[in-house]
């Protein structure tokens, strides 16, 4: 049987790269992609990176840019804030809203990423919205609950017609940045568990349509087992996406 859903591999550069390294980077990864129907390429670099590498992956079939946060409001006097509006018109496709860094460093929580959701649609980006548990939560038990009442918070007043322009991105925060990663049956169940509760909200065709990504560590060795769960529909890669070789290898594990 055939995928219904997008398959997806996004490499986070967060705070990585300065200006020549990042246009390096986005070069070697269109010379090593070649789209072919399976599985589509989002790069996120940091917002000064974005009209070059854009420019880089300008008319290149299955490859496109994402920016990695944006504003709630349309513009005014927010200093260094980065508007919906503005990716789009460099030619972003996405933007990665309510990543744990976010979250964590920066106090967003469930209430303004709802806003932010709703600006990012209104601007017609599609959005990577990133929900997940800390290892307190986890080990408390309530993990499953927790993680799905991000996105009941944040994203489930969307119609089904937004929601479709929306993936979900699994990120286990307890293993961000730490060396360890879910195991694939953890990722499995969290995914799983996500599935259910977007076909409660808009129906079983509908979530059996929605991509939901992991992103915990996610390297070249683990990507093949996590990518062959039924529920898990590619990877939000951080670390490993900075080495075009890795993300690309990333990449090919379907």
């Amino acid at each position: 049987m055939n995928n219904p859903r997008k398959q997806i591999v996004a490499g986070n550069w967060k705070m990585n790269m300065n200006f020549q390294e990042g246009c390096t980077l986005a070069a070697e990864v269109v010379k090593g992609f070649s789209y072919d129907g399976t599985v589509e390429v989002i790069l996120a670099p940091p917002f000064i990176h974005q009209a070059a590498v854009a420019e880089i992956l300008r008319g290149r079939e299955g490859i496109w840019l994402a920016g990695q946060n944006c504003h709630q409001e349309a513009s005014g006097a927010f200093t260094g804030e980065i508007s919906a509006d503005m990716l789009r018109s460099v030619g972003a496709r996405y933007v990665i809203l309510g990543h744990s860094e976010r979250r964590q460093y920066f106090g967003e929580d469930d209430e303004l990423l709802r806003s932010k959701v709703d600006r990012a649609l209104q601007s017609g980006l599609e959005v990577i919205f990133c929900c997940g548990e800390s290892l307190e939560i986890r080990e408390a038990g309530t993990h499953f609950d927790f993680v799905a009442g991000q996105i009941e918070k944040a994203l489930f007043h969307l119609s089904e017609e937004q929601m479709q322009h929306v993936v979900l991105a699994y990120e286990p925060i307890w293993a961000i940045g730490t060396g360890k990663t879910a195991s694939p049956e953890q990722a499995q169940a969290m995914h799983a568990h996500l599935r259910k509760r977007v076909e409660a909200q808009y129906g079983p065709a509908f979530a059996e349509r929605q991509t939901i990504l992991y992103g915990g560590s996610c390297k070249p060795a683990n990507a093949r087992e996590l990518f062959s769960q039924p529920d898990v529909d590619g990877g939000l890669i951080g670390g490993a996406s900075l080495k075009a070789n890795d993300f690309l290898s990333i990449c090919a594990s379907f």
